[in-house]
């Protein structure tokens, strides 16, 4: 089913989901599992899957030599979408990347989606390499996630890339983007990040997922000038506990964003991370708190490989 739908059929009731991570290669698929499975208790009407983008290593050749090449750490993503779907029942997104895929290897990700009855994708542009300043796109690929929207839509027309084929069968796909409450990092104003966020919804995206944020009112803000530039589709919050001290100086590193002071006064008193991972969890059914006051949509989190924190704040909650 759509999100969307999903969306529609709860009638105004918040519904709960959460993002995981493929595990590396050569681990176990059981260990992204038993995160899982102790948050299905919450009924969560679908799981996102994250896509990582290649990235270069180095072989030794001997004699002081070095071999660069492109791998991925974490591949993956549809075989554990059709995985998540058969397991547990319930609806699995992946997540497309501009960088590192040529147009044609997205068709072919989009028509395997199709085949295995995902009804949803998440559409983004990526990051850019670790060694790159800035984002590159691929030789054949695209530059930003409103072309990668646009292809999406045009498949669901029944057009492909280069193929002229009378499709009996079109996908149907519920397309997600992404949102930044506190601009995109490369966006020089959140009024320019917000045009380019109605370009994806122009293109065809149906619903918005946020990156994580901290204060609420940049999100209840970001909403109310998403809604006067005509962004109408829904703007589901995503939510990150903190979870080590670390986090303090890595996020706002990272992904450019702020955190409330009372937030960074509990956590630096911390003695150890158990209880940094106790004050995160506190702060985020605050957070959470307000946001379904709020009625939004859905409460997305930000699980990033294990599930103890986030089963406590949806047991607060749901």
């Amino acid at each position: 089913m759509k999100v969307t739908d999903h969306i529609k059929n709860a009638n105004g009731k918040t519904l709960f989901s959460f993002e995981v991570i493929p595990p590396k290669k050569g681990k176990n698929i059981q260990d992204l599992y038993n995160n899982i499975d102790p948050l299905m208790e919450f009924k969560p009407p679908f799981i996102d899957v994250t896509t990582s983008r290649e990235e270069y290593v180095y072989i030794d050749k001997g004699n002081g030599l070095l071999d660069k090449r492109i791998t991925r750490m974490r591949p993956g993503t549809v075989g554990i979408c059709a995985s998540i779907m058969h397991k547990y029942q319930v609806d699995a997104i992946p997540h497309l990347l501009c960088g590192g895929f040529t147009k044609e290897e997205t068709e072919y990700v989009l028509v395997d989606c199709h085949y295995l009855g995902l009804d949803n994708v998440m559409a983004l542009r990526g990051d850019s390499m670790k060694d790159e300043p800035y984002f590159k796109p691929c030789d054949g690929g695209h530059a930003y996630a409103s072309e990668l929207v646009e292809q999406i839509a045009s498949l669901n027309r029944g057009k492909y890339l280069h193929d002229d084929i009378e499709a009996e069968h079109y996908s149907d796909f519920c397309i997600g983007v992404a949102g930044y409450p506190e601009k995109h990092m490369e966006a020089p104003s959140l009024k320019t990040d917000l045009q380019r966020l109605k370009a994806k919804v122009d293109a065809g995206a149906d619903y918005v997922v946020t990156q994580m944020f901290f204060d609420n009112q940049k999100y209840f803000e970001f909403v109310e000038k998403a809604r006067e530039m005509g962004i109408d589709v829904p703007i589901i919050p995503g939510i990150k506990p903190i979870a080590v001290k670390r986090h303090l100086q890595l996020l706002p590193q990272v992904f450019k964003i702020d955190l409330p002071q009372d937030l960074i006064d509990a956590v630096e008193d911390c003695k150890d991370n158990k209880a940094v991972r106790q004050v995160g969890i506190e702060f985020a059914i605050q957070q959470s708190k307000e946001l379904l006051d709020f009625g939004v949509p859905v409460l997305h989190y930000y699980s990033m490989g294990k599930s103890d924190n986030i089963h406590a704040i949806a047991k607060a909650l749901f």
